[in-house]
């Protein structure tokens, strides 16, 4: 039945009616209708219904008593046949709701695996039969996973990685929305597993005019978006692109805090932080760590032979060569001048005099190649403490690995020492 039925069906119904039998007929010719709209689904036609009796009643409450019944079914015809603008009106609040929880959670964290995870969960949110959702971060021409979650609430497990042709990269390159409506039918997906079925759009996440990452969104179903649905997964990846850029950016200045500037190694802010988290660690899980204080040995010359300049390309050069072959668990630290502290986690005293062993060795082969041809070379002294064993707060086992490396530069330079006893709170003189 068309609007212009609906209005026949209503008009030819003249007999007179009690005001609740008058609401009841147009909302039972309003259910009619609305039932014959395919393009709603049952509980938006109720959504509007509820809408409708409530518009009624207050049109029954301040209609003129001496208005006809004809004028006032007039009037209910009329919102019926503008039930667009009741559901236009309807899906605005619905995304101004959406609008303020996106900028509540993508604003509330300057974490980025925080920010990662938010989008996506309000992208699952947001569109019907959603069934993954993924976000790359795009930076230098290649896309990084970011974030993943699916219909099972599983988190950050990427289905696959983008493809140099695929869909995701597609996206990043051209900072365009790409929808495919039935992944089966698509020449991107030409050689997708078959049991990817569906559809899928990758909305680029954009910066200004960069794109910072792209956010894929795929369905059970097959067919397009709503416009509705579009509008907040643009709302989404506008809000993204901004919570993403200054997660970034916070990112970036923390490392920089946190890095030493010639070597960028950890500094020694970093590292008091991490004695921290090792202590706690420890205390907790009753595992001894060891902390090595290094020193080089004929760094001082290097300086005075060639400057600064190059003593800093040395030390960049050094330092970093030797971070390699650490396990990921260790933690390389510029203690200051030309001096590092090494925290072996979960580490004895027989593994901690290995390492170090293989530290002195590989300083043997380390050697830099001068402006004036010539090759610099330096040694390296160690001093080791071990957690309990010598000390059990940060600032005590750093001082128990510093005397044993006086000890050792003063015994014999390019060898290392191992703490003697336990070293307790350094108490003040009197006076």
């Amino acid at each position: 039945m068309d609007k212009d039925g609906f209005r026949f069906v209503l008009e030819r119904n003249s007999y007179p009616m009690s005001k609740t039998d008058f609401r009841l007929e147009i909302l039972d010719q309003a259910r009619h209708l609305l039932t014959e709209d395919s393009h709603l689904s049952s509980a938006e036609s109720e959504e509007i219904l509820k809408l409708l009796d409530v518009l009624i009643e207050a049109i029954q409450r301040n209609i003129d008593p001496k208005m006809s019944e004809e004028q006032a079914r007039l009037m209910a015809v009329e919102l019926v046949n503008n039930q667009g603008l009741l559901v236009a009106l309807r899906q605005q609040a619905d995304e101004l709701d959406a609008l303020k929880k996106l900028s509540l959670n993508l604003t509330s964290s300057l974490d980025l695996p925080t920010v990662l995870d938010a989008v996506v969960t309000e992208a699952m949110r947001l569109v019907k039969n959603a069934r993954t959702a993924h976000i790359f971060l795009y930076t230098d021409g290649k896309l990084e996973f970011g974030a993943a979650l699916n219909e099972d609430g599983v988190r950050n497990k990427p289905i696959s990685m983008p493809r140099n042709d695929g869909l995701t990269y597609t996206v990043a390159r051209t900072g365009k929305q790409l929808i495919v409506e039935d992944i089966h039918n698509h020449p991107l997906y030409a050689s997708a597993p078959e049991e990817w079925s569906g559809s899928i759009i990758g909305m680029p996440l954009k910066f200004g005019n960069s794109v910072v990452g792209v956010m894929n969104l795929s369905r059970s179903t097959v067919g397009g978006f709503a416009p509705a649905e579009l509008r907040l997964l643009g709302l989404l990846a506008d809000q993204a692109a901004v919570a993403i850029s200054n997660a970034s950016l916070h990112q970036l200045v923390s490392q920089q805090a946190y890095s030493d500037t010639i070597t960028g190694l950890p500094n020694r802010r970093a590292l008091d932080e991490k004695l921290e988290l090792e202590v706690l660690s420890s205390r907790r899980s009753g595992n001894t760590f060891a902390v090595i204080m290094m020193d080089l040995d004929g760094f001082k010359s290097v300086n005075d032979t060639y400057g600064h300049t190059v003593g800093d390309q040395v030390l960049r050069t050094l330092f970093n060569y030797l971070s390699t072959g650490l396990r990921s668990s260790d933690f390389l630290a510029r203690y200051g001048g030309d001096e590092l502290t090494l925290i072996l986690s979960q580490t004895d005293p027989t593994s901690a005099r290995i390492v170090v062993e293989k530290i002195l060795e590989k300083i043997q082969q380390f050697f830099f190649t001068a402006p004036d041809g010539s090759k610099i070379q330096v040694g390296i002294s160690s001093g080791i403490a071990i957690y309990p064993i010598h000390a059990i707060t940060p600032a005590d086992l750093l001082r128990a690995a510093d005397e044993a490396l006086y000890r050792a530069k003063k015994q014999r330079r390019g060898s290392y020492l191992v703490a003697r006893g336990f070293t307790g709170e350094l108490r003040q003189q009197e006076t």
